[in-house]
C-alpha cells in the first residue's frame, strides 16, 4: 500500500483522539467493553498454553464450527477476522469497487466511513431519521453498493426495528452489511436474513460480551458465496492462537458465564437509566451495554469526570444528537460512584 493510498484513511482519522485504556482513570466507562471481565475458561486457557512457536488454522476452521454451532448456522457461513473491525473491512473491500458509493447511518461507528475512504469508496452519511432509527426512504433512493447499518446503533445504543431492516434489504441492490456488535443485550439479531438474502453481512465479534476485546476476535455470518470473497479479501491467519483457543473456550465452557454477566449488565443498564434521569438528564433508549446522554457541553462534563478518576466517552455536536455522554455499563458500584460525581460536575457547569 503506497503513502498516497493511505491518506484517505489518515484524513478520515485526523482529529481523532488515538485510544488507550485510560490507566490513570479508577473508573473506566469509554469503551463498551465487558466491565465484569473475561470468561474463566478463557483465561485458564490462557495461563496454560506452552507454546506460541506454531501458526495457528490458517481460516479458524475449529473457531468457525463452533461460532456456527452458537448463532444456529453452518460453518461455511462464517468467517472469522482480527476483530469485527477487521471482518467489516474485509466485506467492505469484497463487496465494492473503487468510485462505488457506501451508505450509513450518521451517526454510527466511527471506523467504516474511514474504511470506506481508504478503499476508494464514496461516503454517503444519511442522518437519522426521527426515533434515531435509519431513513429508509433515503438508503432506498441512493441504492449504495454497501449500505452499513448498525443494530444497537454506536453511540446512540438504539436498536433498529426489524421492519426499517428488512425494508433496507428488500428496497436495495447491493450488500447490507448490519452491525451486531451488542446484540447480545439487545437479544434480539437479524441472523435469519442471511439465510432470505445472499446479500446480509452480520458483523459480531466477541468484544463485549464476551469479554474478550484484548484478543480482537470479531466474525460475520453471510450466505457460503459470500463468505468465500469476504475471506479472499480477508487472507490466512487473521486469528492468532491464543485468542482463538480461548475464544473456544468461552464459547464451549463458559455460555453460562456470559449470559450471566448479559444479564447483569442488562439490570445495571435500567438502573443507570433511572438514575440518569433523576438528575434531570434525558438519556437516549439503549438495547447495549452503554447508554448515550445528550447533554450541553460534554467535553467539559467528560474532562471533569476524567479529573475525579472517572472515564467516559464525550461527544461534541452529533449529528441529530448535539453534545453528549457516552457511558458504558458495568457493575452497580462503579455506577453509583459515576452517578454521585456526574451530579456533583454537572451542579459545578451549571
Amino acid at each position: 500500500m503506497t503513502s498516497s493510498s493511505l491518506a484517505p484513511m489518515r484524513a478520515a482519522l485526523r482529529g481523532m483522539k488515538a485510544y488507550s485504556p485510560d490507566a490513570d482513570c479508577a473508573i473506566d466507562l469509554s469503551d463498551n467493553t465487558n466491565l465484569w471481565g473475561s470468561p474463566p475458561a478463557a483465561m485458564r486457557t490462557l495461563a496454560a498454553m506452552a507454546s506460541l512457536a506454531r501458526y495457528p488454522e490458517g481460516y479458524s476452521e475449529t473457531l468457525k464450527g463452533a461460532l456456527a454451532r452458537y448463532v444456529g448456522m453452518s460453518p461455511e457461513s462464517i468467517v472469522v477476522g482480527c476483530g469485527s473491525d477487521d471482518v467489516l473491512e474485509s466485506a467492505i473491500r469484497a463487496c465494492a469497487e473503487p468510485g462505488e458509493r457506501l451508505a450509513f447511518m450518521d451517526p454510527s461507528f466511527v471506523m467504516i466511513p474511514a474504511f470506506a475512504r481508504v478503499h476508494g469508496l464514496d461516503v454517503v452519511r444519511i442522518p437519522l431519521a426521527p426515533g434515531y432509527g435509519p431513513d429508509v426512504a433515503r438508503f432506498v433512493e441512493t441504492n449504495a453498493t454497501v449500505s452499513y447499518i448498525c443494530s444497537p446503533n454506536n453511540p446512540t445504543g438504539v436498536p433498529i426495528d426489524r421492519r426499517d431492516v428488512e425494508a433496507i434489504v428488500n428496497g436495495t441492490t447491493g450488500a447490507v452489511i448490519i452491525d451486531e456488535a451488542y446484540a447480545e443485550f439487545a437479544q434480539s439479531s437479524f441472523v435469519d436474513l442471511v439465510e432470505r438474502s445472499e446479500r446480509v453481512v452480520i458483523a459480531r465479534t466477541l468484544s463485549k460480551a464476551f469479554g474478550l476485546a484484548g484478543l480482537r476476535v470479531g466474525y460475520a455470518i453471510a450466505s457460503p458465496p459470500l463468505v468465500r470473497e469476504i475471506e479472499k479479501a480477508r487472507g490466512p491467519f487473521k486469528v492468532g492462537g491464543p485468542s482463538e483457543r480461548a475464544a473456544l473456550a468461552a464459547i464451549n465452557e463458559d455460555r453460562e458465564w456470559v449470559s450471566a454477566r448479559v444479564t447483569d449488565a442488562i439490570q445495571c443498564r435500567e438502573r443507570l437509566l433511572g438514575a440518569l434521569r433523576d438528575l434531570g438528564l434525558a438519556p437516549l433508549p439503549s438495547a447495549a451495554n452503554f447508554v448515550l446522554v445528550p447533554v450541553e457541553g460534554a467535553l467539559e462534563i467528560g474532562q471533569r469526570l476524567r479529573e475525579r478518576g472517572i472515564a467516559v466517552r464525550p461527544f461534541a455536536a452529533l449529528p441529530t444528537i448535539g453534545d453528549a455522554l457516552r457511558i458504558t455499563v458495568g457493575p452497580w458500584p462503579m455506577m453509583e460512584t459515576l452517578i454521585a460525581n456526574l451530579s456533583e460536575v454537572l451542579a459545578e457547569c451549571a
